[in-house]
C-alpha cells in the first residue's frame, strides 16, 4: 500500500478497504501502521469508519463466525481463539457464535467425525481417541464430538 499523506485520503483508502469485506478495527489500524499512518491521525479515521458504518466489530464478528463455520467447518473454540486475536471482545464474540446454528453444528461435527472414521476405521480405544482428537483440532467441544460418536457408532 502506498504512503498516505492525509487523514481524507487514509479515510477513502480505509472505506474502500472495509467495502470490500468486513473487517476488524485491528485490521484496519495494521494496514493505516503499514501505511505509516499512525497516533491520533489513525485513530481518527478509524472512528470515522465506526461512525460511517464502514466498521463494525459485531457484525464483522458474525460475519467471521458464518464463514469460517461453514466454509472452513471450525468449530466454536477455535473461531473464538481466531476472533480473541483480533482483538474483538467477549459480547461481539458471542454475538458471532451465535450465528452458528445447534443442529448443524452438531451434523457438521458427526460428518468430520464419520469421514475420519471410513478413512481410518478406528479399532481400539486409542484409534477412537486419535480420531477425537483430529475433530478436536478443529475446534469442537469434546462433548460435541463424543455425542457425534455415540450417535455414529450406538455405543
Amino acid at each position: 500500500m502506498a504512503v498516505i499523506f492525509t487523514v481524507t485520503e487514509a479515510f477513502e483508502k480505509m472505506k474502500n478497504f472495509c467495502a470490500y469485506q468486513e473487517r476488524s478495527q485491528q485490521e484496519v489500524r495494521q494496514k493505516l501502521y503499514q501505511s505509516s499512518f499512525k497516533g491520533e491521525d489513525a485513530e481518527f479515521v478509524i472512528s470515522e469508519l465506526i461512525k460511517e458504518n464502514f466498521l463494525n466489530e459485531e457484525r464483522f464478528a458474525r460475519s467471521f463466525a458464518r464463514g469460517k463455520f461453514r466454509i472452513k467447518q471450525w468449530g466454536k473454540i477455535r473461531i473464538k481463539l481466531e476472533l480473541l486475536q483480533k482483538g474483538i471482545s467477549e459480547s461481539c464474540i458471542r454475538k458471532g457464535l451465535s450465528e452458528i446454528e445447534d443442529g448443524e453444528y452438531q451434523k457438521v461435527a458427526a460428518a468430520m467425525l464419520k469421514k475420519l472414521a471410513k478413512e481410518s476405521k478406528p479399532k481400539t480405544p486409542k484409534d477412537k481417541w486419535q480420531l477425537m482428537s483430529k475433530v478436536r483440532a478443529k475446534g469442537f467441544e469434546i462433548e460435541i464430538i463424543e455425542i457425534a460418536w455415540k450417535e455414529l457408532f450406538a455405543e
